[in-house]
């Protein structure tokens, strides 16, 4: 094997290139260092042996009577030295020998030719790496340069910078480091990945290749919230009724979970269970607190009100505020937490007035072509289960309104009467499938039909409506008596 062949075989091994590029990037340098040498690589030919042993450089001339250039041009006479077939108007191939070429020459071909491999080489590892942002990826610590940490990854090199370091983490040389790729960009003669320990999704990438579950789309992570060196939240949900998505991340005895907290260095990890549910999603958002209820003030402006015991505040707040912040951003709700004693002296009859008057409107999806049907317990809607049904029926609670009173007031939480996720399931379905109609309706129909009705003044017979004090055209003082017939 030649050495050009050992050559470039040493490149296509190291730099992962193509023979082609490697031909491609050789005829460039050679077409570099011609026009160096004579002005134009125009007429400049380069051609390799079939087995790339062997490569040689031909300046291509024209036959000519008189020769204008020497570059482009050879004389017929000349010409037939080289062949004794050549015309007028031909054009032959004649062989330069690259040795005699000017060392500026050479100089420049070098130049081109690692211009060029670089080039190549930046290529393919952009198009390579490019499809690896948002994977995990593994180096080791080489360096640190303006509290930026090198990593080394093999072929390319990784920069961690300041900003995507958890604070709760330290480094020394060659420690090995796990984190995500979020981008790619050119350097010089290579690529470098700019990589992050600090990215909520490099917890959800971890705890994916932790869980099989995950992978095989069973179970969804809904959304991932984290502030790094404190805690992450992680909202999941079940593809599949038999399986307990939070249960699955976990693991037995944590084994799962405890992992990714090992990745993190120990960072707190909250795996809750999502919920379309407004109400169980905020209780559950707040976990490790125990919430005792969730009140939706404004659900335009997706505002709530989250009331635990005493001994749980600091809990749902969390250090400097940072679990409840947490929690607003998975939920993407304003949550308001208040303690059992602050919330009784506000005055929560309000939002349970509203929510009585937006509650009970049954949507207009909740129902396709059914027959609307006039409820007022909770155990008649067919949506609560039959144990629970059961229960409220013997209870002071199955009265729908009694129900949402004591909803909002505390009362049903506090008769242990169900548990709260039953109480919240139950509050979801009067959300969605129950319309109240008011008692009052049939006689304030008639009230409106009687303030509808044609009256006149006693004294000129003159058109007036009950809101008027006198009539318009006479002037004689009026007022209006709705008598009751019973």
């Amino acid at each position: 094997m030649s050495q050009m062949s050992e050559a470039i075989q040493q490149l296509v091994q190291e730099k992962g290139l193509s023979i082609d590029s490697i031909k491609q990037m050789l005829e460039m340098s050679l077409k570099a260092a011609y026009k160096r040498a004579f002005g134009t690589a125009e007429n400049c030919v380069v051609k390799f042996e079939d087995d790339m042993s062997d490569v040689a450089v031909y300046s291509r001339k024209t036959i000519v009577d008189g020769v204008y250039d020497p570059v482009i041009e050879i004389e017929l006479e000349d010409a037939l030295k080289l062949s004794s077939e050549c015309e007028l108007g031909d054009e032959i191939d004649i062989i330069i020998d690259t040795k005699k070429l000017p060392l500026s020459a050479v100089s420049t071909g070098k130049q081109a030719a690692h211009q060029e491999l670089n080039e190549s080489v930046k290529n393919r590892l952009l198009n390579e790496y490019r499809g690896k942002v948002g994977e995990i990826i593994i180096g080791y610590y080489q360096r640190m340069h303006h509290d930026n940490i090198y990593v080394d990854l093999g072929k390319i090199e990784g920069v961690l910078p300041k900003k995507f370091q958890s604070p709760i983490e330290q480094y020394n040389k060659n420690d090995r480091i796990k984190a995500l790729v979020v981008d790619v960009k050119p350097v010089s003669s290579s690529v470098q990945l700019v990589l992050s320990r600090s990215d909520p999704k490099f917890v959800q990438a971890a705890l994916e290749l932790e869980v099989p579950e995950i992978q095989d789309k069973i179970v969804e992570i809904k959304k991932c919230v984290r502030t790094a060196g404190y805690r992450t939240k992680i909202a999941v949900a079940s593809t599949r009724d038999d399986v307990d998505p939070v249960g699955a991340c976990v693991g037995l005895k944590g084994v799962r979970i405890q992992n990714v907290i090992k990745e993190i260095e120990g960072e707190k990890i909250d795996v809750l269970k999502y919920d379309e549910n407004p109400e169980i999603f905020i209780k559950n958002a707040l976990s490790p607190a125990e919430v005792k209820r969730v009140i939706i003030t404004d659900s335009d402006k997706k505002q709530a009100l989250a009331i635990v015991s005493d001994s749980q505040f600091s809990l749902a707040i969390g250090r400097q505020g940072q679990n409840v912040r947490l929690a607003n951003k998975l939920c993407d709700w304003s949550i308001d937490v208040k303690t059992e004693s602050d919330a009784a002296e506000m005055d929560l009859s309000v939002y349970s007035k509203r929510a009585v008057d937006g509650l009970f409107n049954l949507p207009e999806n909740a129902v396709d072509n059914e027959e609307v049907v006039d409820i007022s317990r909770v155990s008649d809607i067919p949506e609560v289960d039959a144990d629970v049904a059961a229960i409220l029926r013997k209870s002071e609670f199955d009265d729908l309104q009694a129900f949402v009173d004591a909803y909002y007031d505390g009362t049903l939480a506090d008769s242990n009467l169900l548990t709260g996720e039953q109480i919240e399931n139950l509050f979801g379905i009067i959300h969605n499938y129950v319309e109240i109609v008011d008692d009052d309706s049939e006689q304030d129909e008639e009230e409106a039909a009687e303030d509808e009705a044609e009256h006149v003044c006693p004294e000129c017979g003159a058109e007036v409506t009950p809101d008027m004090t006198k009539c318009p055209k006479c002037g004689v003082p009026i007022s209006f008596v709705r008598y009751n017939a019973e």
